[in-house]
């Protein structure tokens, strides 16, 4: 029987061995993946840092081109509100010019009555429509106000015109 029981557990040993060579294998081959996972996590990582420091830069960058911005749009600003300041400026001298005109059309309505009913007018009498609608000067239209001065003068030529209609019927 001893010759059994030293069968027996040579037996056992060496199934116990043959367990153990492939826990050994199996442990050797997740120390290996191991192993190469580390190599592709310090690859990660090192991939990490130089995106952040990418990163950082192009925030630093951002925050340069915010200023920037910054500075543009408050001088556009600026810049805006002059154009407004001088195009109220011009709607005002335009508003001036179509009064203007409008009482030159009032004054010339009841001359042309008196012009059909009475005789003809002494040849005094385009001075005094000249003391009443004085001419017009309107300033030389500014770079930001082209279109307003050209409307302007239009209307300016316009209320000579008339003021010439008034004369010629006057005289």
């Amino acid at each position: 029987m001893s010759l059994l029981v030293t069968l027996l557990a040579d037996g056992l040993v060496a199934v116990l061995l043959v367990a153990s060579i492939v826990s050994s294998m199996r442990l050797s081959g997740r120390i290996t993946k191991l192993k190469a996972d580390e190599a592709a996590l310090r690859q990660t990582i090192g991939d990490l840092v130089m995106a952040s420091s990418t990163a950082e830069r192009a925030i630093v960058g951002l925050r340069a081109t915010l200023d920037e911005c910054d500075r543009t749009l408050a001088d556009r600003l600026g810049t805006a509100e002059r154009y407004a300041t001088d195009l109220a400026a011009h709607v005002a001298a335009g508003e001036t010019v179509i009064a203007r005109i409008a009482s030159i059309v009032a004054q010339a309505t009841p001359a042309r009555e008196i012009a059909r009913t009475a005789s003809p007018a002494p040849a005094s009498e385009p001075r005094d429509l000249e003391r009443v609608v004085p001419p017009v000067r309107v300033a030389p239209p500014s770079p930001n106000g082209e279109r307003l001065g050209v409307a302007a003068a239009a209307a300016l030529a316009m209320s000579e015109r008339a003021l010439g209609r008034l004369r010629s019927k006057a005289a």
